[in-house]
């Protein structure tokens, strides 16, 4: 019996250091999903803000000649460059296309024409006609984002809206053509201001710093519809001008409030 009972427990003994030494290996657990993965979705609301330099285009006016019944003159002229700046709402509906409304203020720029003609006396005259133009533009715009490039994104537009044209009091110095130095006439007419009909194409680019922030510089073309520009005042007038152009270039930054920046969170992988 004691024999017995020694040879069960030296076989015991050697079990427990077998499976002491020897390890099963076991099939790992596939790799479960992930539960903290932060989306950035593209849609969203954005605000921008926009400054520019443009180029202006003046297509002349026309005025009607008092005394000369159906006969209309024509004021020849330019206008100075000049500033702009702004700001808009927008929304990007997904990864090509977006959307906003934007408000520019279009600082003063200066006009300079002539128109020839006689003065007061009888005699021939040219006159030099001083005014300025400032405006605001209010426009809905359509944006295609076409093609990208890491942060890069390249894009084009157009737009249809309104602007409010402002034109100042038009200064009008008729002097002779004989003798420039002899200026006898000095009227000054009334400006106008009214809202037209606008147009306008873009093109760009725009850089993302981060999701939700881009610097965008681009080019807009503007169409213009013609108006009311001066009144009446001495035997001339009112006078119309026709339409005009823009040519703007522009600089801002779009702003995505809420876009969420962070990266992909990914679980570990986890074995059992």
């Amino acid at each position: 019996m004691k024999s017995t009972l020694l040879a069960a427990a030296a076989v015991f003994v050697s079990t427990q250091a077998w499976s002491a030494d020897t390890v099963i290996p076991l099939e790992p657990e596939p790799l479960r999903p992930s539960h903290g993965v932060a989306v950035n979705t593209w849609s969203g609301l954005y605000v921008r803000g926009d400054v520019g330099y443009v180029i202006s285009d003046f297509q002349n006016a026309d005025f009607i000649l008092y005394g000369k019944p159906g006969s209309t003159g024509t004021l020849s002229g330019s206008l100075d460059n000049s500033w702009t700046i702004g700001g808009g709402i927008g929304y990007q509906i997904n990864r090509y296309l977006r959307t906003d409304v934007t408000l520019d203020y279009m600082f003063d720029a200066d006009f300079t024409g002539s128109t020839t003609g006689f003065c007061s006396t009888g005699a021939a005259c040219i006159s030099t006609d001083t005014s300025s133009m400032s405006a605001y533009v209010l426009m809905a715009n359509a944006y295609v984002d076409f093609w990208s490039y890491g942060n890069f994104t390249a894009y084009v537009g157009g737009g249809i809206g309104g602007t409010y044209v402002k034109w100042d009091d038009l200064t009008n110095t008729s002097c002779l053509v004989s003798d420039p130095t002899n200026c006898p006439d000095v009227v000054v007419h009334g400006g106008n201001s009214e809202w037209r009909f606008t147009a306008a194409v873009m093109a760009g680019g725009a850089y993302h710093f981060r999701c939700d922030l881009a610097a965008d510089v681009g080019y807009r073309y503007r169409w213009i519809a013609g108006g009311n520009m001066f009144q009446y005042a001495s035997f001339g007038g009112p006078g119309y001008d026709n339409d005009f152009n823009t040519h703007e270039v522009r600089a801002g930054l779009r702003y995505y409030p809420g876009r969420d920046c962070s990266p992909p969170v990914i679980d570990p992988p986890v074995y059992k």
